[in-house]
């Protein structure tokens, strides 16, 4: 047999007997509920086998649920994951670090919880969703659309649940999530805090953490944070929640905000989850400073902000939830 077609045959052959004995060849090693939802404090420290570790998605589920976010929920033992679990540290009175020990686990719930990975049946709403080709990068160019909407069914479900697409995937190898009536599963990391309870918030730079607190000082939620950055600091001191815009357009001033690119024009952008503030807008007393959402929920925390703080969707919707124009809003080094 000619090289080349040896060479072919030997690869069908490897595809075929991976297949068969479940190696992983795709992005995501396979992951089920029951692997996640049995997850226990035995299993901590086991290393995971190319794909998301169970044990730690059920720990950012767990956080998630009281409101103390990892940011995006993705199996992997990353710097949002540590600053969540340093915070229920801190608020259980359980000691610095930002390791789960076994009593960090039980408090959480630990092994007696069941219910972290669930079905979740795609609706025709789901399936019939506008999604966009593309998002470009640049804001003329993103000015010139209708609606900067996902672009996959997978970035569109990945943020309902606060997951990521490479966690989703690995839940459903296979899936694409196109089906009205198909059953996928998904982690289940709902919240549940009361509307209007914020007193005040702290964005707090060295940490790149956002606190809120309740009456008498309660923490009620915690979320990791992109705060400013060198070249434009976010403000300094304390101020207040002017407005809230659900859903907001953005409007691209270089004279007021900074440089996009070669735009020297002030431009409108449209609404959509893709867009530079995501899907709220929480204005403060000093113009042109809020706290908004992103299109790029895995990097907040971890790039620069041009002077705003930047909360992942879904965090940034639950805040809207919280506050109301008044509340103080102060930063803290």
């Amino acid at each position: 047999m000619p090289l080349p077609h040896l060479r072919t045959a030997l690869l069908s052959a490897f595809l075929s007997v991976s297949a068969a004995v479940g190696i992983a060849c795709g992005p995501a090693a396979a992951l089920t509920a029951e692997e996640v939802n049995g997850a226990s404090f035995a299993q901590r420290g086991i290393p995971a086998t190319g794909g998301p570790d169970p044990f730690i998605v059920k720990a950012q589920v767990l956080l998630s649920r009281r409101s103390i976010s990892p940011g995006v929920i993705d199996g992997v033992d990353g710097e949002n994951f540590r600053k969540a679990v340093a915070q229920y540290r801190r608020q259980a009175n359980l000691g610095g670090g930002d390791e789960i020990d076994e009593v960090v686990w039980t408090g959480l719930g630990g092994d007696a919880v069941g219910d972290v990975v669930v079905a979740y049946e795609l609706s025709g709403k789901d399936a019939d969703y506008s999604f966009a080709d593309a998002i470009p990068t640049d804001y003329a160019k993103q000015a010139r659309m209708r609606r900067l909407s996902y672009t996959t069914p997978q970035e569109m479900l990945g943020e309902r649940f606060h997951m990521s697409e490479k966690l989703l995937q690995a839940l459903n190898p296979g899936e694409r999530f196109s089906r009205a009536g198909e059953s996928v599963l998904v982690v289940s990391a709902g919240r549940s805090l009361e509307k209007g309870a914020a007193r005040r918030v702290d964005a707090v730079k060295s940490t790149g953490m956002v606190i809120v607190y309740g009456e008498g000082d309660v923490i009620l939620a915690s979320y990791p944070a992109t705060i400013g950055s060198e070249d434009t600091p976010s403000p300094a001191g304390e101020h207040t929640v002017e407005r809230i815009a659900k859903n907001p357009n953005y409007t691209y001033d270089p004279e007021k905000n900074f440089q996009q690119g070669r735009n020297t024009e002030k431009l409108v952008l449209p609404p959509g989850p893709n867009g530079p503030v995501g899907t709220i807008w929480i204005a403060l007393s000093k113009p042109t400073f809020g706290i908004h959402g992103t299109p790029e929920p895995a990097k907040v925390s971890k790039t620069t902000s041009h002077g705003c703080v930047r909360l992942t969707n879904w965090d940034a919707e639950e805040l809207a939830d919280l506050v109301t124009p008044g509340v103080p809003v102060r930063f803290l080094d």
